[in-house]
């Protein structure tokens, strides 16, 4: 469902009766009706809502806050004219993107569904230094590159990388990558992994980027 705020009823009816069209649900709100809303309204019946399309009324801004405190969905604003000063206030106050009318409905879907991409594509995105993983399969970058691993070096990496900053200890790797109940595979098959995994990651970028202490574990950027 996408939501569209405005204080003139001809403007939300006219986009809901757009988004219809186009097969989409969608709600219309006054300003003080969706203030309302969204300060009482349920995590579940917030987090329904895929995007907001806000018209031009002059709370924007503050309603733009409130929002963002409930929910990550994009936030589209609808400008009457572009202005660089009022573009830049909206984005800092958390807008996703600025759209000028007029502005065809399949143009605004596109770029919903780019802003829920990118955000998908964030939250599987990790960093520590130079190594980046991912949560959905990928394999790592290291130095900007791709760096093919056997998944268990892989997750290895992925899970040292979490909890950068943090020592993790070999049982704890031993039961993120084979899990607790495994009681077929010797825990001290952890070191071999990362004996492999680690010279993996001095060959490219020239340095040995997990420290390990005796009795404490491995860690990342500690």
């Amino acid at each position: 469902m996408i939501v569209v705020v405005d204080n003139r009823e001809l403007v939300t009816n006219g986009y809901k009766s757009l988004l219809g069209g186009e097969g989409v649900s969608s709600a219309g709100f006054h300003v003080n009706e969706f203030q309302d809303w969204v300060q009482t309204a349920s995590d579940t019946d917030v987090s329904a809502v895929e995007a907001f399309l806000l018209g031009d009324f002059p709370e924007r801004n503050a309603i733009t806050r409130l929002v963002r405190g409930r929910t990550n969905a994009p936030l589209i604003a609808l400008a009457e004219t572009r202005a660089l000063a009022s573009t830049l206030d909206l984005f800092a106050a958390g807008i996703d993107d600025v759209v000028a009318k007029p502005v065809h409905i399949k143009e605004i879907l596109a770029r919903v569904g780019a802003i829920r991409r990118r955000d998908v594509t964030d939250r599987n995105r990790l960093e520590a230094d130079e190594i980046c993983v991912f949560n959905d399969g990928r394999d790592a970058e290291v130095a900007g590159e791709s760096l093919v691993l056997p998944r268990r070096e892989r997750r290895i990496l992925e899970y040292l990388v979490a909890n950068k900053g943090r020592r993790v200890s070999k049982q704890q790797l031993f039961s993120a990558i084979y899990g607790i109940f495994d009681e077929n595979v010797e825990e001290n098959v952890i070191e071999s992994h990362i004996s492999k995994l680690r010279k993996k990651l001095k060959m490219r970028l020239g340095y040995d980027p997990v420290s390990s202490k005796r009795y404490l574990g491995y860690g990342i950027g500690v």
